[in-house]
C-alpha cells in the first residue's frame, strides 16, 4: 500500500506537467472572450462570464474522473506516455479550429487510434512507439462518449448561449448554442514504476511491462450544437440520449476487441460515422422545426436571462412569453420597457410558461439591479441599432 500511496502522489503531481491542462484553461478563457465579444455585438451587454463554458462542471467531471480511474485501475489498463502524448496533440490541433464539437471523443480518440494504426506504415514498417494496446484506446473512446452524453444531459435550462441570426423572412430571430468544455482527470497505469502485479489476472490490459506507475491524465471533452427549433434543455436531453447509446454500443465493441482485434477498428469507424450521423440528423430536424425563439403574437418571448438579475431570482426562463407588465399588455420591446419604468421600484409580470399556462411574478428593483430586469429579447443586433442611431 505504501508503494501505491507513493505512486498516487507522484501521479497527482504529474498532472501539473501536462501541457493539455494549461491548454484547456487557455481554451476556456479564449472561448469565453469570443462569446462575450459576440454578446456585446448582438445585445450590447455581457450575459455570461468568461468561464461559463466550464462553469458548473467541476464536481461532475471529478465524479466522472473517479469512475474512469476505477475502470482503468480495476482492470489494469495501461496507457503509454506516447499514446497520451498523441491524444494531447490531436486534442490541441482540433481545438485550434474553435469548434467544440470536434472535441468529442469520437474525433479526438478516434483520430488518435488512426494515427497510431498507420504510424508503422509511415515509418517503413517499424513501430516508432512502444507496444500499444488498441483495445484500451477504444475502451477509453467508449466510456468517453458515455461521459460526453452525460455532460450534455446535465445542461441546465439557463446554461445555453443566445445568438441572433437572420430568419427566412429577413427579420432577426434567436437561437441558442449548447456548448461546454470539460476536463476529466483520471488515473491510469503507465509502464515502469514501483507498482507490481497483485494478482495473476492483473493488469489485464498490459503492454509487456512488469512494473507500473500512475499518471493523472486530463482528458478534454467538449460539445457544441446550435438549437433553433426547440427549447435548449429539451434538445440537450434528446442529443444526450443518442450520444450515450452510441457510447454504450462502442464500449461493447471495444470489449469485444479483446477477443477479436478487428473489433477495435470497427468501433472507431462506427464511432466517427455515428457521431456524424447524430449531428446531421439533429441539424436536419432542427431546421425543419419552426423557430422556437421567434416573435410571439401573445407577447414577448424571452431569449435569455442575465445571471444575478431580478429575472433570474424570479425564475423566468428562456422560451417563456411575457404578455403583461403591471397590467399593461406588451407586444413590443419598447412597450415592455415603458410599462416597466412606470411601475417605479415594484413590478408585476404575467407570463405564459412552457405548458401554455399563465403565471404571475412580482418583485422589487433594488439598488444595483439591472434596470431592465435582466431579460433579453430577440431584436435587431445592438451594433446595427447603434449604427442607425448615429
Amino acid at each position: 500500500m505504501n508503494l501505491w500511496a507513493i505512486e498516487l502522489g507522484k501521479g497527482l503531481a504529474k498532472l501539473f506537467l501536462q501541457p493539455l491542462l494549461y491548454w484547456s484553461l487557455f481554451l476556456v478563457v479564449l472561448a469565453g472572450y469570443r462569446r462575450i465579444k459576440q454578446e456585446r455585438k448582438n445585445f450590447g451587454i455581457k450575459i455570461f462570464d468568461v468561464f461559463s463554458e466550464w462553469k458548473n462542471t467541476l464536481f461532475f467531471t471529478l465524479l466522472l474522473g473517479v469512475i474512469f480511474s476505477v475502470i482503468f485501475l480495476g482492470t489494469g489498463m495501461v496507457l503509454s506516455y506516447e499514446v497520451m502524448f498523441i491524444i494531447s496533440i490531436v486534442i490541441i490541433l482540433l481545438s485550434i479550429t474553435g469548434k467544440f464539437t470536434l472535441l468529442s471523443p469520437s474525433y479526438t480518440i478516434g483520430l488518435t487510434y488512426v494515427i497510431l494504426l498507420f504510424l508503422p506504415f509511415l515509418g517503413k514498417g517499424t513501430q516508432p512507439f512502444s507496444d500499444i494496446s488498441f483495445s484500451v484506446i477504444v475502451i477509453l473512446l467508449g466510456i468517453g462518449l458515455i461521459a460526453e452524453g452525460a455532460l450534455i444531459w446535465k445542461t441546465r435550462k439557463q446554461e445555453s448561449y443566445p445568438e441572433l441570426i437572420k430568419g427566412s423572412r429577413g427579420g432577426w430571430i434567436g437561437l441558442h448554442r449548447l456548448k461546454k468544455l470539460s476536463i476529466i482527470p483520471f488515473f491510469t497505469l503507465v509502464p515502469s514504476g514501483l507498482i507490481t502485479p497483485f494478482a495473476p489476472y492483473w493488469p489485464y490490459f498490459s503492454i509487456g511491462e512488469t512494473t507500473y506507475s500512475l499518471v493523472l491524465f486530463p482528458l478534454l471533452i467538449g460539445f457544441e450544437q446550435a438549437v433553433l427549433g426547440n427549447a435548449p434543455a429539451n434538445a440537450a436531453r434528446r442529443l444526450a440520449k443518442q450520444v450515450i447509446l452510441l457510447g454504450v454500443f462502442i464500449l461493447v465493441l471495444a470489449i469485444g476487441s479483446v477477443f477479436q482485434s478487428w473489433f477495435s477498428l470497427a468501433a472507431v469507424v462506427l464511432s466517427i460515422l455515428g457521431r456524424e450521423l447524430i449531428n446531421y440528423r439533429f441539424r436536419t430536424a432542427d431546421r425543419l422545426s419552426p423557430s422556437f425563439f421567434q416573435r410571439s403574437k401573445a407577447g414577448l418571448k424571452v431569449l435569455a436571462i442575465i445571471p444575478e438579475t431580478p429575472a433570474e431570482r424570479l425564475e423566468i426562463l428562456p422560451g417563456e412569453v411575457i404578455t403583461k407588465v403591471n397590467g399593461f399588455r406588451v407586444s413590443g420591446i419598447e412597450e415592455f420597457y415603458y410599462s416597466l419604468q412606470k411601475s417605479g421600484a415594484f413590478f408585476k409580470l404575467e407570463i405564459i410558461d412552457f405548458n401554455g399556462e399563465n403565471r404571475f411574478v412580482q418583485g422589487a428593483l433594488y439598488e444595483g439591479d439591472h434596470h431592465e430586469l435582466g431579460v433579453v429579447f430577440a431584436a435587431d443586433p445592438y451594433r446595427k441599432k447603434r449604427l442607425l442611431s448615429n
